[in-house]
């Protein structure tokens, strides 16, 4: 049979690709002649396409390991901050995302903005924005999407001097605060309207945003809402502050 005469091949081949998924046929063609395979590229090629090694053979992205960091409620506001993105529909199917950030000291949603794209760019944009109103937290912890992993927001981040504290992959609980935040926001929001357009979702999310940090009661709080449990001052406040006392 001819699968038996070109058994040798078959493994040789198989021993390659397994250990070297993106190589191509000639990479691996010139494996096999290093290690002393005399075999023609011709039959070599002739049972590489029975195979199917000729197909693009789709690979997951490997993930760097992450040092996982001690998942502890910060005694002051602005210690550290969590970011992490949701996915939703309006009504007629249009796919929307929500990046939502909250400080993980007093659990205040910082931020929940809505688009039907939220790129690197626009993530960098919201979090200048809020360093503007509240000033820079000391870290952020995240998972390891793309926009987080990005060359840009790390050289952002750097400049500001934040570090970033990513996650371990498949670890969500790692990032228990935001997590158990997103399941409020899709709860009391995202389940509860069926929306139309992103301004929207915005613009109930926004009211709801305030509900949340000023009168809703938070368990993990001690039944307070979590602008009461530990009062923030904006980057504003402290200027007219600081004006005052220098006066």
């Amino acid at each position: 049979m001819p699968q038996d005469r070109d058994a040798e091949v078959i493994d040789a081949l198989n021993d390659v690709v397994e250990r070297n998924g993106r190589w191509g046929f000639w990479k691996c063609y010139d494996r096999l002649r290093l290690d002393g395979r005399a075999w023609n590229h011709k039959r070599v090629w002739r049972v590489y396409c029975e195979l199917g090694l000729n197909i693009p053979r789709r690979t997951k992205k490997r993930l760097p390991k992450r040092e996982p960091v001690p998942l502890a409620a910060a005694g002051f506001v602005n210690e550290g901050w969590a970011l992490d993105f949701m996915h939703d529909v309006l009504y007629d199917g249009r796919r929307f995302r929500t990046l939502n950030v909250i400080d993980e000291a007093n659990r205040e949603a910082l931020a929940i903005e809505v688009a039907q794209s939220i790129p690197s760019a626009r993530l960098i944009r919201t979090l200048e924005q809020l360093i503007e109103w509240y000033g820079a937290p000391k870290s952020i912890r995240m998972d390891n999407g793309p926009e987080m992993t990005s060359c840009d927001f790390a050289a952002w981040a750097q400049q500001k001097g934040i570090v970033l504290n990513y996650i371990e992959p498949g670890e969500p609980n790692q990032n228990a605060y935001i997590e158990r935040f997103n399941k409020t926001y899709r709860t009391e929001v995202l389940d509860a309207y069926l929306f139309s357009s992103i301004e929207q979702v915005q613009a109930i999310t926004g009211e709801w945003l305030t509900q949340y940090n000023e009168y809703r009661p938070h368990e993990a709080l001690g039944g307070v809402p979590p602008c009461q449990f530990m009062p923030r001052l904006t980057t504003t406040t402290v200027a007219d502050s600081r004006n005052q006392m220098s006066a």
